[in-house]
């Protein structure tokens, strides 16, 4: 899975770089055929802001999360992401049967 990770008004740090890669890897224990995840963190005054699209073949996913912290913000945008990706696999499983 390639990750892309974008900030606006935002220093990227490799801490912060890599805290994101960590939470979005474990979207692949769900789905295995995730091409790749585009992430714009951006702050806009005291708000911190993390949005992501996945592109899994055949479907696109997106969310966007808000919070005073940015890890909690990547938190909510993993869970989303997660909640999105179980979803659409079990819709899969069902419409196969």
């Amino acid at each position: 899975m390639q990750i892309n990770i974008s900030g606006h008004h935002i220093d990227l740090t490799p801490a912060i770089k890599t805290y994101v890669t960590s939470k979005l890897e474990r979207l692949e224990k769900h789905h295995d055929r995730i091409t790749s995840t585009n992430v714009i963190l951006s702050v806009d005054k005291l708000r911190q802001k993390a949005e992501a699209s996945i592109h899994v073949s055949g479907k696109d996913f997106f969310a966007n999360c808000e919070s005073e912290d940015l890890y909690a913000a990547i938190d909510l945008l993993a869970d989303k992401l997660d909640r999105q990706l179980i979803k659409y696999k079990e819709k899969m499983r069902n419409h196969h049967r």
